[in-house]
């Protein structure tokens, strides 16, 4: 029988190279987007889609119907990828801000994982798998929205791996550093509308962000292809013990390893430097 995935967020990056990936290895792919344009290009690549905003609960709810009414309630894997990081020190974040940002990156997809697991416990097999981020690891400055919202996620999805034991259904994480990806675009987007500079104790940093966001090329060394990614799902995807953690890049390994081995104040000694050759 061929199995079924479902993956949020196939507009660009991870999410499209993943449905790709999985697709040429045997999977039916069923992918979500939010924006008509997304899901033009989604149907001419001839995926099965269907809209999702995870802002959404409503949406939520028709998605996981139809979802499940296709694949007659027996979906085995669900990659939650969606999610965008808005950026700005802590101080300059609005409740507005903060809310929108844990609204996608954690509220939509554990709303959308518990939509699915009803169907994954009559069945007794299933994978979830959360995309993470190293920034669910550890923290860098002016990404304090993100850094939290993914440490967030972290956190539930190791309690839900543990409520799940026995049940046939695993949960793992993703962790990846730097990817290509719009990431950086859509980040700059919410930043202009969210952020005012010119009135921040930090609008010297915010200069130097604003040239890294308009800079051409991969910003971040050690940037993989999102198929990095892919192949790290379809480990989760297809191992009999799917590991419940996947480092991806380079900087994910090495920040993995600092946090074990380092103290607090030596680790924030470290992420500060990061930071600073960041801006320059």
């Amino acid at each position: 029988m061929q199995e079924s995935v479902l993956i949020t967020g196939c507009s660009s990056g991870i999410g499209i190279a993943t449905a790709h990936y999985l697709r040429a290895r045997g999977f039916r792919v069923f992918t979500t987007a939010r924006r008509e344009a997304d899901l033009a290009a989604l149907e001419a690549a001839g995926f099965e889609y269907f809209a999702l905003e995870l802002r959404d609960p409503a949406s939520i709810g028709r998605c996981v119907e139809a979802v499940l009414s296709a694949c007659d309630g027996r979906l085995y894997g669900l990659f939650n990828n969606a999610g965008f990081g808005q950026p700005g020190a802590v101080e300059d974040l609005s409740r507005d801000a903060l809310r929108l940002q844990f609204e996608t990156n954690l509220f939509g997809t554990h709303e959308l994982t518990c939509h699915i697991l009803p169907a994954m416990r009559r069945v007794g097999r299933g994978r979830i798998i959360q995309n993470s981020s190293v920034l669910g690891l550890v923290a860098l400055r002016f990404r304090g929205a993100y850094n939290a919202s993914k440490h967030a996620l972290e956190g539930l999805s190791d309690t839900l791996r543990q409520e799940l034991q026995g049940s046939g259904v695993h949960v793992s994480l993703i962790e990846p550093g730097p990817v290509s990806s719009r990431f950086r675009a859509n980040s700059h987007q919410v930043y202009q509308q969210e952020i005012k500079p010119e009135t921040s104790a930090h609008r010297a940093c915010y200069a130097a962000m604003e040239r890294r966001f308009t800079r051409e090329g991969p910003v971040a060394p050690f940037t993989l292809p999102p198929e990095a990614v892919a192949q790290r799902v379809l480990h989760a995807l297809t191992q009999r013990r799917p590991k419940p953690r996947y480092y991806v890049t380079k900087p994910t390994y090495l920040f993995g390893t600092l946090k074990r081995l380092c103290s607090t104040r030596m680790l924030d000694r470290i992420l500060l430097r990061v930071s600073e050759a960041e801006l320059k």
